[in-house]
Parts: structure tokens; sequence; C-alpha cells
């Protein structure tokens, strides 16, 4: 800028001590440049705008112990028309339900589904809000053991043992997509657990944001 100012407006609202659209500027250190500081948690605008969404198996399923194909643990499809929501990928996870009484290890793998993928069967419908909203007003359909086209699976997040000495539960798998994973409408994701040991069960799940994206090249 010609006359070497930053302009900002601090915008009136609760948060804000000031009345009405206040132009203020914007210091630099002797550097030029610019410092901020993050106030809020990551993540905690998308979940007070009610954005946010989780959902798993109601029923354990057994691992695979070879690499993935058309067999899903638990499938997540975007049933919004074009140009609406997509679902941003918070986060994927797997919970051990029962073990076999002897040493497992196991890691999650997914797939992503391209536009067009055939809707699936909605087995489960209790998608749960991140915000405390009373009921799911969304596009997504999620199908537990789904038959699926094999879109490419890749190992994904962190690997767990099983209960060594007992039929119990056992750990928690968890990659943090953080946005990495976007699913559009028409798309869907897969996510399954291939384990040392065929007999462990697993639960699956996703956490979500649906917001519309602008259009993908």
């Amino acid at each position: 800028m010609s006359d070497g100012v930053h302009m900002g407006i601090v915008r009136a609202g609760a948060a804000s001590a000031t009345a009405g659209d206040t132009a203020l500027g914007q210091k630099l250190n002797t550097y030029g440049e610019q410092l901020v500081a993050q106030g809020l948690p990551p993540y905690t605008e998308m979940s007070r705008l009610g954005l946010g969404w989780q959902v798993m198996n109601t029923v354990a399923l057994a691992s695979l112990v070879v690499r993935p194909s058309t067999v899903a643990g638990l499938t997540l499809f975007n049933n919004n028309p074009a140009g609406g929501r997509s679902f941003v990928l918070d986060r994927l996870f797997a919970f051990n339900l029962v073990s076999t009484a002897a040493q497992a290890r196991a890691g999650m793998w997914a797939c992503i589904h391209p536009t067009g993928t055939t809707r699936p069967t909605a087995d489960i419908t209790a998608i749960r809000s991140m915000s405390g909203k009373p009921s799911y007003d969304g596009g997504a359909i999620v199908d537990t053991g789904a038959t699926v086209v094999d879109d490419g699976w890749f190992p994904i997040g962190n690997w767990a043992d099983t209960e060594p000495t007992g039929v119990l539960p056992g750990g928690i798998m968890e990659f943090k997509a953080e946005g990495r994973f976007v699913v559009p409408p028409t798309a869907a994701i897969s996510i399954t657990v291939v384990s040392s040991a065929a007999a462990t069960t697993y639960t699956h799940g996703f956490a979500w944001y649906e917001i519309a994206l602008p259009t993908n090249p």
C-alpha cells in the first residue's frame, strides 16, 4: 500500500467491546510481520455452528486378515445433491471390542469412493451431533459391512495391540483427518480394520463437518 497502513475491521458482537464497525490499524513488528494468536481451540466455530456429526457401528465386525478389497467395516455416503454440502472428515476411528486371548496387532485402512457412487443401504441412522443438536438433518447415509467397489485402499493412522490374556476389549485406533479427506455429494468413504487375528472384532466410526465447498476443479 502506498501509505504503508494496513486497516482491519472489528465487527460488533458478543465477543467485541466496540460498538459498530470500527477501522483499526494493524501493527507490524520491526521485520514487517504481523503476529496473530488463535483465540478459541481448533474446530470450535464449526461445532458451534452445528456442522459437526459423528457415527459408529452398533455391532462390532470381525477384522480382515488380508488387504481390503470389496468389503468395508463402515461406509459414509454423501447423499446431498450436486452443489450441496460436502463432508469434511475430522477423524476416523476403530475400537477393538473383543480380542481372541492371543497377542495381535491391527491397523485401519480407508477407501474414498468417487462421485457417482451407488447409494448404499442406510443401516445406521443414529448420527450424533458434536454440539448437542437433538437430531440429524443432513444427507449422510451410513452402511455397516457394505459391499463396495475397490477404489483404492490405504492404511491410515496408528496401529493398536489387542488384549493378549482374555476375550476382552482392547485398544482404540484413530486417524485425525482434520480436513485431509473430503467427501463431495454422491461420493463416499469406507474404513475397515486389518488384524493379525481373524476373530478380533471392531466397531468403526467417522466424525465430520458438513459445509458447502466450491466445485472441485
